[in-house]
C-alpha cells in the first residue's frame, strides 16, 4: 500500500508541475523549435541519423520526464503484456524444424489467407522435439507458460502431450489417425473437452495395399514401418493388417521410435526381402523420409508412402489426403477459436479428397512398369 501511495503521489506531483510550467512555456516558440529535431528524427520511414543532442526546453524535458515516470509507475505485469489484438499460437511437433518446417509453413499459409500476419495480429511460438518424443510434455508446458491462446499439434504424440498439461486451452491437431479410438475426442461430431482438429479415418491404408497389389500382382509380403510410441501409428498397423488379410498379404512390422532405430529396421527389412514397403502417416517417421526413401531405392523396393513429401525426395508412390492441406485447415479452427468458438463444439474434419501420385523417374530407376490403368487414374505423374 505504501508503494502504491508513493507512486500515486509522485505522478500527481509530476502532472501538477507540468501544468504550472507549461503555461509560461507556451509564450515562447523557441522551445518548440528546439524540440522539432527530436520529433523529425523519429518519424516512421526515416533512416536513423547521427546528430548532436539538441538543446531542449522545459516543455520537452517535462514531457519526457512525465512519460518516463508513467512507465516506471506502470504495474510490471502491464509492461509485459502482448500488444493489443495479437493472437498467440503455439506449435508443438515431435520432429525437428528442418524436417517438419513444411507443416508449420502450411499452417502459416492458412492463417495468412484468413488475414493473420505475424508481427501485426499474430505471434507464433514453436517448439520442436527433434525426434525426442519424451521432451514433448516439457515443451508443451513451455508454450503454456508463454501464455499462448491455442496450441496446434503435429500428430498424436504432440496432441497427447499438450492435452496432458492443459484441460482448458484449445488444442488443435492435424495428421492424427483414429482420434475417437485413441480417446482424444468423444466423437467426430462433438469432440468435447479442449481437443479437436483434422484426422485420418483409416480407409486409406486398405487402398494403399490395393494399389500396391495392382502395381505388383505377385505381392505377398509387405514391410510396414511404424512408431510404437504413437498409438495412432499402432492402430494404423492394426488397420493395415485387417485389410491385408482380405488380400492374402502378410504385413511385417518394423518399429522406429527415433533415429537410433533406423539402422536396425533397415537391417531387418534387408534380411527379410519383402515384396514392397510402406510407412504409417507418423510425423516422426516422416522426419526421416530422406533416409527411408534412399534405403528403399538402394534395396530396389517398391514402396508406398502416406505423404507426397516422400516423393519430393525420390519416393515411388503416394496415396492419401494432403497432409499440408490438413495444416492449412487447422488455421480455420484457430480463426474460429479467436472469434469465440469452443474446441469442444468444433467437429473433427476428415480429408474428402484422396490423390494418387506416381514418381515416373523412381519407377524407371527400379525398372518397374506401372500398369496403364494405374497411370490413367493417377492425379499426378512426376516425370
Amino acid at each position: 500500500m505504501v508503494l502504491a501511495l508513493s507512486r500515486g503521489l509522485a505522478l500527481a506531483v509530476a502532472v501538477g508541475t507540468l501544468v504550472l510550467l507549461l503555461a509560461g512555456e507556451t509564450r515562447s516558440s523557441d522551445a518548440v523549435a528546439r524540440i522539432d529535431p527530436i520529433l523529425t528524427a523519429r518519424l516512421p520511414g526515416r533512416r536513423a541519423m547521427h546528430y548532436s543532442p539538441p538543446v531542449i526546453g522545459r516543455r520537452a524535458w517535462l514531457t519526457q520526464s512525465l512519460v518516463g515516470a508513467g512507465i516506471l509507475l506502470m504495474p510490471r505485469g502491464a509492461r509485459a503484456q502482448s500488444p493489443a489484438g495479437v493472437f498467440r499460437v503455439g506449435w508443438l511437433s515431435p520432429a525437428g524444424s528442418e524436417a517438419g518446417g513444411a507443416n508449420l509453413d502450411a499452417l502459416r499459409e492458412g492463417l495468412s489467407a484468413l488475414g493473420y500476419q505475424e508481427g501485426r495480429n499474430l505471434a507464433i511460438e514453436s517448439r520442436w522435439a527433434d525426434g525426442g518424443s519424451e521432451q514433448l510434455p516439457t515443451l508443451a508446458r513451455e508454450l503454456i507458460n508463454l501464455k499462448v491462446d491455442v496450441i496446434c499439434t503435429a500428430g498424436t504424440q504432440a496432441t497427447r502431450a499438450a492435452r496432458g498439461v492443459t484441460s482448458t486451452l484449445p488444442v488443435i491437431f492435424a495428421n492424427v489417425a483414429f482420434p475417437v479410438q485413441q480417446q482424444l475426442v468423444a466423437s467426430y461430431a462433438r469432440p468435447g473437452g479442449n481437443v479437436t482438429g483434422v484426422a485420418f479415418d483409416g480407409a486409406e491404408y486398405g487402398k494403399r495395399l490395393e494399389l500396391l497389389k495392382e502395381i505388383v500382382p505377385r505381392l505377398a509380403r509387405v514391410a510396414l514401418i511404424y512408431n510404437p510410441e504413437n498409438q495412432g501409428s499402432v492402430l494404423a498397423l492394426e488397420e493395415t493388417r485387417r485389410w491385408a488379410r482380405s488380400l492374402s498379404i502378410t504385413v511385417e512390422p518394423y518399429r522406429i521410435r527415433g533415429p537410433h532405430d533406423l539402422d536396425e529396421a533397415f537391417s531387418g527389412i534387408t534380411r527379410s526381402h519383402p515384396d514392397a514397403m510402406m510407412t504409417t502417416a507418423d510425423p516422426l517417421i516422416a522426419a526421416y523420409r530422406g533416409r527411408i526413401v534412399a534405403f528403399a531405392a538402394k534395396q530396389r523396393l517398391i514402396a508406398m508412402y502416406p505423404g507426397k513429401e516422400y516423393l519430393e525426395v525420390g519416393g515411388l508412390v503416394f496415396y492419401g489426403g494432403s497432409i499440408p492441406e490438413m495444416y492449412r485447415r487447422v488455421a480455420v479452427y484457430v480463426d474460429r477459436i479467436r472469434k469465440g468458438a469452443k474446441a469442444s463444439e468444433l467437429p473433427v474434419e476428415q480429408p474428402t479428397k484422396f490423390d494418387t501420385v506416381i514418381n515416373a523417374r523412381a519407377a524407371k530407376a527400379l525398372g518397374l512398369t506401372i500398369p496403364a490403368a494405374v497411370l490413367l487414374r493417377a492425379d499426378q505423374v512426376l516425370d
